[in-house]
This record gives C-alpha cells, sequence and structure tokens, in this order.
C-alpha cells in the first residue's frame, strides 16, 4: 500500500528521484528508480504500527522569514534555507575543523582522505553565529561544535565564549574525548567559559565496539573523560552509534551506565548509523537500525523497565511550545520536526529502577490540556491569559498519577515550576532529575525523503552564508564546501596524532 510520493536520491550518483513510501509486511519501505543504476528498496520504518503511531503528531512548522537562498531546482538541490524549508533552527552546527585525532570507518569527516583543511577562521565562525541567530522570527538558540575534532582547535575554549558572547543560551561541543581524558583542565576551562553539555561519542561498555568501529580500544578514555567533567561540574550526554552485529546488543547496558551516573550524564542520544559512499544494499539493510528497532531493543534489554510505548516521536512536544508563546506573547523555538525523525522519554531514576516519565504522567492529556489552554487564550486575547494560566496549573496535578511516582520525585512541583516561571533555570531542576533516552535517525540516500528535510530543524552554518539541514549537508553537500573552503594541509597542520 502506498503511504505517499516524495523525492529521495540514487544511492549511487545522487541523482534526486521520484520515491514512494508504502507499507509491505508490516513495514514501511521507501522504493525509487535511477535511469542508470536501477531500483532500490530499503526499509524506511521497521513496523508500521509505530509509523502510524508517530503521524499523530504531525505538526505543521514556520519557516524563516529571512531565507538565505532562493528555491533553484528540486528540493533538496538548493538547500540555504530556502523558502520551501517548513521549520526554523533548533540546533545550529558549525564543524570547526575536519582534522581529527581518530580514523573511524564510519565517520564522514575527511581531513586524513582529503589531505585539504577545512577550518574556518575566529572571525568566520563569529559570522556563522551571528547568521544562526539572525534567523527570523526564531533566533536559534542553541549551538554545536563539531568537526572532525573540535577540541584539536587551541581556541576551542575561546570560541565557546564567542558563542555565549552571540547570544546563545545552551552551547555543546560534539568530541571523541581523548583530549578531555588527557587534560583534566580542559573540562573546568570549557566549563567556565559557558559550555553547557559535552556530546560524548560513547559506543559501549566494552572495548569490543570501539575496536570495531573506531579501530581501537577506547572505553579507559571515555571513562576518563567522563570522570574529568564530574570532577569539573560539566553535564554530558552520552552519544552512540549504533550499527546492528556490532553495537545493538549494548543499548540496554549503556541506559544503565548512564543512569548510573546521572549526576554528570544528561541523556544518551543514539544514532542509527547513517551509510555513506558505495554500500551495497544488502550491507545496508543487514546493519540498519531504525527508530522502532531501537525502541523495541531498549524494551527487550531494559526487561521493559522502558517500553515502546513510553517513546513519543520528537514533534510530540510542539503544545509546550504554543503554550508557551501563548502565555509570553513571544514566538517560541517548536519542533516541527518530521515526526519520523526521532523518538525521545524522559526517564527517572529511583533507587535501582528506571522510571519512565510516560509511567506516571499522562502526557497526551498534558499535551492536550496545554493545547486547549493554547486555544483559550488566543481566543480570549489577554484578559483571559491570567485566568486560563490559573486553570492550567489547577489542571496540570490532574495529569499526574502521584501513586505511581518515585518518591524522591516531586514532580508536580517540578512541572507547576516549569509553567510558571517558563525560563531555562526552571527546566533544571526536571533535567537534572532525570535522563533523556533519544534516537536521532538521520537519512542517507538510502532512506532519504526530502518531506523530513524540509522539516530539519538541526542546521548546520557554513562559511558562505547559507544554513543546510543535517541530512541534506552529508549526503550532498559536504564534500562540496569542504572543497569549496578547504586549503591543502600544511607541515604544521597535519592531522593530529592519538593524544
Amino acid at each position: 500500500m502506498v503511504i505517499k510520493k516524495t523525492k529521495s536520491m540514487c544511492p549511487e550518483c545522487l541523482a534526486i528521484l521520484d520515491a514512494e513510501v508504502y507499507e509491505d509486511q508490516d513495514k514501511i519501505m521507501i522504493k525509487k528508480e535511477c535511469e542508470e543504476h536501477g531500483v532500490f528498496e530499503n526499509t524506511y520504518w521497521s513496523s508500521s504500527e509505530i509509523y502510524y503511531d508517530a503521524s499523530d503528531y504531525d505538526y505543521e512548522g514556520e519557516g524563516l522569514e529571512n531565507p538565505k537562498t532562493k528555491i533553484d531546482g528540486e528540493c533538496p538541490s538548493n538547500c540555504g534555507l530556502c523558502p520551501e524549508h517548513e521549520s526554523h533552527t533548533i540546533l545550529g552546527l558549525i564543524d570547526v575543523t575536519n582534522r581529527c585525532n581518530l580514523r573511524c570507518p564510519v565517520c564522514f569527516a575527511n581531513a586524513a582522505v582529503s589531505k585539504t583543511l577545512y577550518e574556518p577562521t575566529y572571525e568566520e565562525i563569529r559570522q556563522m553565529l551571528r547568521n544562526l541567530r539572525g534567523n527570523q522570527p526564531v533566533p536559534a538558540p542553541a549551538i554545536q561544535y563539531a568537526g572532525g575534532e573540535p577540541t584539536v582547535r587551541k581556541d576551542i575554549v575561546e570560541l565557546i565564549k564567542l558563542a555565549k558572547e552571540e547570544g546563545f543560551s545552551h552551547t555543546q561541543i560534539a568530541t571523541n574525548g581523548i583530549k578531555l581524558a588527557k587534560n583534566p583542565d580542559l573540562a573546568v576551562e570549557l566549563r567556565d567559559a559557558g559550555l553547557n553539555t559535552v556530546y560524548l561519542q560513547f559506543d559501549g561498555v566494552t572495548e569490543e565496539p570501539y575496536i570495531k568501529i573506531r579501530n581501537r580500544n577506547l572505553l579507559p578514555i571515555k571513562l576518563e573523560a567522563i570522570e574529568n567533567c564530574r570532577k569539573a561540574d560539566l553535564g554530558m550526554v552520552l552519544v552512540p552509534t549504533l550499527v546492528k552485529g556490532i553495537n545493538h546488543d549494548q543499548i540496554g547496558r549503556i541506559i544503565r551506565f548512564a543512569a548510573d551516573n546521572i549526576d554528570v550524564i544528561r541523556g544518551v542520544v543514539f544514532q542509527p548509523v547513517s551509510f555513506a559512499g558505495r554500500t551495497p544494499s544488502e550491507e545496508v539493510e543487514m546493519q540498519r537500525i531504525t527508530v522502532p528497532d531501537f525502541e523495541e531493543l531498549v524494551e527487550e534489554q531494559t526487561n521493559s523497565e522502558i517500553k515502546v510505548e513510553d517513546f513519543y516521536t520528537a514533534s510530540s512536544v510542539v503544545p509546550i511550545s504554543e503554550f508557551m508563546e501563548a502565555i509570553d506573547g513571544e514566538p517560541q523555538v517548536k519542533f516541527t520536526c518530521h515526526p519520523h525523525c526521532g523518538a525521545a522519554t524522559y526517564v527517572f531514576i529511583d533507587e535501582d529502577k528506571m522510571v519512565p516519565v510516560t509511567q506516571f504522567i499522562d502526557v497526551d492529556r498534558l499535551f492536550n490540556l496545554l493545547s486547549n489552554s493554547s486555544d483559550d487564550i488566543s481566543d480570549g486575547g489577554l484578559v483571559a491569559k491570567s485566568k486560563v494560566l490559573a486553570r492550567a496549573t489547577i489542571e496540570l496535578p490532574k495529569t499526574i498519577s502521584l501513586s505511581k511516582t518515585p518518591d524522591s520525585i516531586d514532580i508536580k512541583n517540578i512541572l507547576i515550576k516549569v509553567f510558571k516561571e517558563r525560563s531555562y533555570s526552571a527546566l533544571g531542576d526536571f533535567h537534572h532529575k532525570s535522563l533523556l533516552i533519544a534516537c536521532m535517525h538521520f537519512m542517507d540516500p538510502w532512506n532519504f525523503d526530502h518531506d523530513r528535510v524540509k522539516r530539519c530543524v538541526i542546521h548546520y552554518a557554513v562559511p558562505d552564508g547559507r544554513i543546510i539541514p543535517f541530512c541534506a549537508m552529508n549526503s550532498i553537500f559536504r564534500q562540496d564546501v569542504e572543497k569549496k573552503f578547504a586549503k591543502p594541509l600544511g607541515r604544521n597542520q597535519e592531522e593530529p596524532e592519538f593524544k
């Protein structure tokens, strides 16, 4: 059964192709045909039931009032963002270098291969930050420095300070942790500069996944980096790259490890591997992990402490943003990403048990309360706002089952505080008492769907002023961007060694 028509691309030549998404034997598949390279059929989501459940949280987004490029050709041939883009930037990304002190087979950064250096200057990065903050109607609130390995730049601490100066409320770096492990002072310097979160590459709790994915046993390095961040009071998120047959059986143990270290680890964001280059079709299908696969593996490997139904698509939280917007009268960031981009839940730790928030909060009832309250404010104007807020505060506890709430958590007061104060700091109590468990399934040429790209909320800023959706950047534009702005590696700019 065909669900929709869309655009995709040929995994061989990257040509934009007509495609269809269809249901087949309880799976969702995507199919396209290239005149030169033939027909490609690949798994889109491995469970049609979970696919349809996620579709219930499909919210129309708002693009930029000031797009950076014009519509030129078929999406996504001129990303930048163009007027067709339907969401704004939630998280901005800047690759501050393509140098790295590892040689990971699964990585898309390519300094070691290309022998060229892509490393924007301090002033170029300042301008990219300003481009992201210049988005209208909502400036990008969060920035992540990535690469390559951002900590190989000698000015990484100054770059964190720069992001704060340019108005970003949340800053993070994506790192393999080597520099953080070897230099304990770096975590302190980054924290003092304003870094909020370390996104730590973390593929498992044993040495085997690192040997297979990273070509060496990095587990001791990871543990040392975590300990140094703990001492510096610098929060972390673990970021495992999932590959079926290599570390898919460690999902539960990774979550348990994070729960045991919740004083420093704020969450785990699993990223199923995206396939680049000329990967054989049968190998793609053999190693593919989709969002439903992930959810089912979590339930299996946590002995049902965390279940499939505990996960909600990322776009489900839009009613929270709309409520904040109605109360404050100011545009808010909204997760209007495609409902099939990823899923998440929050888990509270009660002694040795993991208790998902969905098991003691009626999430759908909460979202409906917020949506109805937002509508009432819109209908009633300023006079009704205080009454609606008062009523929502009274109704809010009714969405909570106190008998199922862990004794150590005063969730009612935490939520009321969040909604009354509506501030970054007010969310702190919730985040510090809970563990985010998420899966973001970034696309590759095999499962590429331009409907998802048009809704992307994670965007790369590049030196020529463009702002490019994550999956379009890594599937299509990365090589051209790096070629345009790269220069040959000099003797003093060779790739850093493992240290």
